[in-house]
């Protein structure tokens, strides 16, 4: 039987996740398309006259959704990735959030992009904020301009970028239940390939939570907050995700990652909480990334870290 889901505001990530989703003709061409029986990609791009990689990227939002799932079938040029409906049913109920959880509080903090703390880099890279270019392409000195706090995307090839949040408010906070941090983010291909792979490290406070298998650098329409100066042959958007440590373990977009837990950031012990974004250059896809702020991409948002408490 397939699901029925529920979506509201106490929950953002998600909900501008499945939103996103429905807001393509495309996509919601493709759900009534496997609503009877599963359908392979090549089959969807056929009968909706799109290519074959345009029909992946499409897919790979409504799973990321979670409106559909796919598995890989042998096929006769190798495997064939097939999609199928998940859910009967969608409601969005922007009012529940109102009925609190009783003792149950949010603090949600925001930095923008261009306040890392630390950094270091690898070109090809970039920086720029709305209005244009902070520097010129592939010159690091950019990242240490006073006006990168006006960043609206940066991309580089391997390296990192470490944001700090102050723990002066949140080692105060009592039965702290989650901690969790979102961001869009997505590879970084010469101009833009929808099928350029790229393995993302996520650590907080130097342990190694989560690593974002990044498919693609997305592009092929316009980001739907990009500015109009922005070339339509570049990155376009990337993926909203979400990393939360809670009292159990850690999570990525709601799947179990690994074991460290709240206690494991000795949150009394440190004057911050560190979240570093970055590509090995050793790493199996070294596809570089484009992190963006709340004014290109998708997703109107800076870096946003939530507590739950």
């Amino acid at each position: 039987m397939k699901e029925r889901i529920t979506f509201d505001l106490s929950d953002i990530t998600t909900s501008a996740r499945v939103a996103r989703a429905l807001s393509s003709t495309i996509r919601l061409q493709i759900l009534r398309l496997v609503r009877d029986m599963p359908l392979n990609v090549s089959e969807l791009a056929r009968l909706l006259q799109i290519p074959i990689s345009s029909t992946g990227v499409h897919v790979n939002t409504l799973e990321e959704a979670g409106l559909v799932i796919t598995t890989s079938k042998p096929g006769l040029r190798g495997s064939q990735k097939v999609c199928a409906l998940r859910v009967s049913d969608i409601s969005f109920e922007i009012l529940a959030d109102r009925i609190a959880t009783p003792g149950e509080n949010v603090l949600l903090e925001t930095i923008p992009i261009g306040n890392y703390f630390d950094f270091q880099i690898s070109a090809p890279c970039g920086i720029v904020s709305d209005s244009g270019p902070l520097e010129s392409e592939d010159r690091t000195a950019g990242f240490y301009l006073p006006e990168r706090a006006n960043a609206q995307l940066i991309w580089f090839t391997s390296g990192y970028l470490e944001y700090r949040f102050s723990t002066e408010r949140i080692r105060k906070l009592r039965h702290m239940k989650s901690i969790s941090f979102s961001f869009e983010i997505c590879s970084e291909a010469p101009g833009y390939r929808n099928d350029w792979k790229s393995d993302i490290e996520i650590h907080v406070n130097g342990l190694p939570l989560a690593m974002i298998h990044s498919l693609g650098d997305y592009g092929g329409r316009r980001g739907l907050l990009n500015p109009e100066w922005w070339d339509q042959n570049n990155t376009q958007f990337g993926m909203l995700h979400e990393l939360k440590i809670t009292k159990s373990g850690t999570y990525l977009d709601e799947v179990s990652v690994n074991e460290y837990s709240l206690d494991s950031l000795k949150l009394q012990e440190r004057p911050y909480l560190s979240l570093r974004i970055g590509v090995d250059p050793n790493a199996r896809y070294m596809g570089g990334l484009n992190l963006f702020g709340e004014k290109f991409g998708d997703y109107p948002q800076n870096i946003v870290l939530k507590i739950v408490y």
